[in-house]
């Protein structure tokens, strides 16, 4: 098959052929029919993500597929079902299994990560049984990409961590995939949504998903401010969709009284041991939280919504592209010039 592989952290990945999969009992083969690219995938090829440990590599974790071959131990899938599944498969046995939390099993397969991914013709999935997700008809594959990180990440950032409820001021901080995937959530939900970025485009997207306070951050102002006065006093949930020191304590510093920030962009290095402003935290009564994917049996309400209309995650896809452009847009990833979702759906 053809896949993107690299050798070393990075090191300029290249298209060539490697051998096809072949599935394990446990597993199955997909055939790809669309990945995402997602700054995750960057971050991956970069070596922030120390559960890529052995070469050669190869990325992708949004995926849409369908079903190209099952091993023995597999009943509920067959060839031919189109599916997704969520970019943290549990092992379905460990301690956070059991209590339903797959997104932080202890045995966690990542394609892309801790195996081969998707930016190929074909990926194995392993504890396929329980981890991949019917995809509905009336959801194609392009738009299906978005699903396996940034749609469900954002889902339960927003919905299951957050707890938005209708009327709540929400502000998202930085809007690339995820952060607009929040954007459309958060205001399908019924919250007021304040879009923060330093990208017009990005901004112009955001309104189009259902913000309607946009600030611009590229010109030195004081953003937790200009949210606190936008949503009359703070926010009641504050998200850090880009992952960086001063975007997550402009989320902190935004909240209302009892707020809640959710911290979703990942901060690598010595930024991943932010100073939390724990004086407010404890005078204000805040929640700081993490949200790390989302479990396959949790799908049901996002996917009904999507299939209603309610969410339309087709519209933040920017660009598709084959393969060999797919390397480009993964190396520059970190510069910030792209709006919306790029998928690769051409092989």
């Amino acid at each position: 098959m053809k896949a993107v592989v690299y050798h070393s952290f990075g090191e300029v990945p290249e298209v060539c052929t490697v051998a096809d999969p072949v599935p394990g009992p446990e597993d199955v083969v997909l055939r790809v029919m669309a990945t995402g690219i997602c700054r995750s995938d960057w971050h991956g090829w970069m070596g922030h993500d120390a559960t890529i440990a052995t070469f050669p590599h190869v990325p992708g974790h949004e995926i849409a597929g369908v079903v190209e071959a099952c091993g023995s131990n597999i009943s509920s899938w067959a060839p031919g079902d189109r599916v997704t599944l969520p970019f943290v498969c549990g092992c379905g046995s460990c301690s956070q299994c059991l209590s339903g939390n797959q997104q932080v099993c202890d045995h966690q397969f990542q394609p892309g990560f801790t195996h081969w991914g998707s930016f190929a013709e074909y990926v194995c999935v392993h504890y396929a049984e329980s981890n991949l997700v019917k995809l509905p008809e009336e959801i194609d594959f392009v738009a299906a990409a978005s699903l396996g990180c940034r749609i469900i990440t954002s889902w339960r950032a927003v919905v299951e961590q957050g707890r938005v409820a209708k009327g709540d001021w929400v502000a998202v901080h930085g809007c690339g995939g995820v952060g607009l995937s929040a954007v459309m959530i958060a205001s399908a939900m019924g919250a007021r949504v304040i879009a923060i970025d330093i990208n017009q485009q990005s901004l112009s997207i955001a309104k189009d998903c259902g913000a309607e306070v946009l600030i611009d951050a590229s010109g030195g102002l004081n953003v937790a401010e200009a949210a606190r006065e936008a949503s009359g006093g703070g926010v009641q949930l504050s998200l850090d969709a880009l992952g960086s020191l001063e975007t997550c304590l402009q989320s902190i510093h935004c909240l209302a009284k009892r707020g809640r920030h959710v911290q979703i962009g990942l901060m690598v290095e010595d930024q991943g041991r932010a100073a939390v402003p724990m004086d407010l935290v404890i005078a204000n009564e805040l929640e700081i939280l993490g949200s790390h994917g989302m479990q396959a049996h949790r799908y049901g309400p996002m996917l009904e919504m999507i299939v209603s209309g309610r969410l339309n995650p087709g519209m933040l896809v920017e660009r598709t592209v084959d393969l060999e452009a797919a390397v480009g847009l993964l190396v520059t990833m970190d510069q910030n010039k792209a709006a919306g979702i790029s998928v690769i759906n051409r092989f």
